[in-house]
């Protein structure tokens, strides 16, 4: 899991990238977001100092990068 250091597992990006799609995709399409940074603290407390960088992909969203940051912070996209 991602809190045993500093690389996330498969398994972990597969679950980031279903929260993203279910949780955050959304909220992006609301705002109109076609690129950017977003914190991953929406797939759970664990992936807190874990970002992701966005980009639109036609009509949905792609996860194109994943970066370790552990003084990042979560934005509450309401």
């Amino acid at each position: 899991m991602a809190d045993q250091g500093y690389e996330l597992t498969d398994e972990d990006k597969a679950h980031i990238r279903k929260m993203f799609h279910e949780v955050m995709v959304p909220k992006l399409i609301k705002y109109n977001a076609r690129i950017g940074n977003l914190n991953c603290e929406f797939a759970g407390d664990r992936y807190k100092d874990w970002n992701i960088v966005f980009m639109s992909d036609r009509s949905s969203f792609e996860i194109v990068e994943f970066e370790y940051d552990k003084d990042s912070r979560s934005l509450d996209l309401k």
